[in-house]
């Protein structure tokens, strides 16, 4: 179980560092999503400039708001922006102040323990209006490996940190299996009320529940997590917070979904790469890693940890890669300052050795390569691309062992 919410947890940090796989929308857009499946939440309305959320908060309604910075990151109530305002949430009383607030916000990097120092930058406020919970509930769907299938995710005890209740206290965590057909009423009432809905709220929470789980099957999402889901003190039962997740192979039906994909809150290394197919995670180490296969990346950052280096990033160039993607990779790598080393790491099945031969010679010369090159090559067209290698006259350094290979990128990248 404890393992299943942590899935759910690291899901949402690494949407907001960048690290991902999966779509991650922000909040404005999830409430929006939330209410069209008649799922019940604070009016919420989104701005993009001061003068916008001043003319939003003048017309909403009500003069207690709440203004959130829309960053892909948790942790916003407790950041800081770059330019010195402290925090990404606050209260408004006036438009003048809702106008103030995204002043500062907007256009500025917003920095959590999850962006890491470098932050990530807000084009978006959105103001709501303040209810006041009652009590504050956690509720997610996500898929679940020990169960084969989606499950309902819920506790009494939200607004917090889900793992660590999950931590100290494992029977306050309800796990519900949901099967394909879906959530019947019967199940969902259950759930209600083991977490102590009575009267009518449990009746608006059976359905929260219903329905959560109706978004998570028409549009191919990966985790929903509503934290807190509230009892507002006038009665009512609302998502007070949303988080999605959205699986990137379901781009092709989900053309709804993704065009509200904001690629300002991501890696721009990884939104270049994703350009020219290429699978590529910026991490924080030294040593640039092109490897064909994800099983073969994995293990070639294992062997470079294991002889004390640090991999600079994950890329996979696939099993169709040609000269032109191995030159983009060598792009990607060089433009990270950190990198002092590439190491090569190239198993030709499907892949053609000689093609990422002449895709190294081709970018090392064109590039200016003056940082070492270590390359490791084997499989189909082994021999001819190692042939190309020494030929070039270039100063490649050629290895038929991995860890050989990976002692000596190590080696060169801390000299």
């Amino acid at each position: 179980m404890l393992a299943t919410l942590r899935k759910a947890g690291s899901l949402a940090r690494n949407a907001s560092a960048g690290q991902k796989r999966f779509l991650s929308i922000h909040e404005y857009q999830s409430m929006g999503l939330l209410n069209s499946y008649h799922i019940p939440t604070p009016k919420s309305v989104p701005a993009k400039s001061p003068e916008e959320a001043y003319d939003v908060a003048k017309n909403f309604g009500t003069d207690q708001l709440v203004i959130k910075a829309q960053v892909l990151a948790g942790g916003r109530g407790k950041g800081k922006f770059d330019n010195g305002l402290q925090g990404g949430v606050h209260m408004v009383s006036s438009p003048e102040q809702a106008k103030d607030y995204a002043s500062k916000m907007i256009g500025a990097k917003l920095i959590t323990k999850q962006t890491g120092a470098a932050g990530r930058i807000c084009n978006a406020v959105m103001l709501a209006e303040r209810r006041q919970p009652k009590h504050e509930y956690y509720v997610a769907v996500l898929n679940d490996r020990a169960s084969n299938g989606p499950v309902l995710v819920a506790s009494a005890q939200g607004g917090m940190n889900i793992e660590e209740v999950a931590a100290k206290d494992p029977e306050a965590i309800i796990t519900t299996s949901i099967p394909l057909q879906g959530l019947d009423k019967a199940t969902a009432l259950s759930v209600a009320e083991k977490l102590g809905f009575q009267g009518s709220a449990k009746d608006e929470a059976a359905d929260i529940f219903i329905n959560l789980y109706k978004i998570f099957k028409d549009k191919d999402a990966t985790q929903i997590e509503i934290n807190p889901l509230a009892e507002t003190t006038d009665g009512a039962v609302l998502c007070m917070d949303a988080k999605f997740g959205f699986d990137d192979n379901a781009d092709f039906r989900q053309k709804d979904v993704f065009a509200l994909r904001d690629v300002s809150q991501e890696e721009p290394s990884e939104v270049e790469a994703a350009k020219a197919n290429l699978n590529f995670i910026k991490l924080d180490g030294n040593v640039g890693c092109l490897v064909n296969g994800a099983g073969l990346a994995m293990a070639t950052m294992d062997v470079l940890s294991l002889h004390g280096g640090q991999p600079a990033n994950f890329l996979d160039v696939g099993g169709g890669a040609t000269p032109e993607t191995v030159k983009k990779a060598f792009e990607l790598l060089l433009a990270d300052p950190n990198v002092k080393c590439i190491f090569i790491n190239i198993f030709g099945g499907i892949m053609r050795c000689d093609y990422i031969a002449e895709g190294v010679i081709k970018a090392t010369k064109e590039l200016g390569l003056t940082i070492p090159l270590v390359v490791r090559l084997k499989g189909t067209k082994e021999d001819e691309a190692k042939k190309m290698i020494a030929d070039s006259g270039l100063k490649i350094i050629a290895f038929d062992g991995l860890d050989d290979a990976a002692e000596r990128a190590v080696q060169l990248a801390t000299q």
